[in-house]
């Protein structure tokens, strides 16, 4: 399942942080935590279908965290969720009727190795849930979409690695992103390609 309910932040460093722990050369780089890119107080979320076990309450208020090993959204409740990156498979800039967001549609696929029943024939079954992020700062969707892109962006899809050209390995720098400026209606369809272009082997150029 791609939404992974927690009790507990995962453990993460700041940028600054990062850089000290690098320039003293640490006896294992596996070791240092990952970096948190943003943080966004003041954040409700919308799931699509909802978890049952994640309330209206849980969704309507709290923080979210870009974090480079995962999204994280920890509400006031006490209660959250964190969704890996490569889940991700689309995420835009959304001016729709919930009001300005960061809309993402997460791969809900149930793991290979999970020893499910059979879905009798008429029963639909959903493989994509949306998720809906709405700070309440709108000038925050910004620097949360281009912290979002830079983390998904260290998580390409794993069946394309062997696809791509030796020109596509780049060295990603979050400071050299440029921020989408179309109009509202283009900038869903344009800026929401980010993600999706991993699934098409074209791994996101920030530059």
């Amino acid at each position: 399942m791609a939404v992974v309910l927690i009790d507990a932040l995962p453990k993460y460093i700041s940028a600054e942080e990062h850089r000290n722990l690098i320039a003293s050369t640490p006896a294992s780089f596996s070791d240092i935590p990952p970096v948190l890119r943003h943080k966004e107080d003041n954040v409700s979320i919308a799931l699509d279908p909802p978890l049952d076990t994640f309330s209206a309450e849980d969704a309507a208020n709290g923080s979210l965290y870009v974090i480079e090993s995962h999204l994280v959204f920890m509400s006031a409740t006490g209660r959250g969720f964190q969704v890996e990156y490569p889940r991700i498979t689309l995420h835009a800039i959304s001016r729709g009727e919930k009001g300005p967001s960061i809309y993402c549609q997460l791969d809900d696929t149930v793991d290979a190795d999970t020893n499910a029943e059979p879905q009798n024939d008429e029963e639909e079954v959903s493989d994509m849930r949306e998720l809906s992020i709405l700070p309440k700062d709108p000038s925050a969707l910004e620097p949360i979409f281009e912290a979002l892109s830079y983390c998904a962006s260290l998580h390409p899809d794993p069946g394309a690695e062997d696809e791509m050209d030796d020109d596509d390995d780049a060295f990603v720098n979050a400071e050299e992103f440029e921020t989408f400026n179309g109009d509202h209606d283009q900038e869903l369809s344009e800026v929401g390609r980010v993600r999706s272009d991993f699934l098409n082997n074209s791994r996101f150029a920030p530059y």
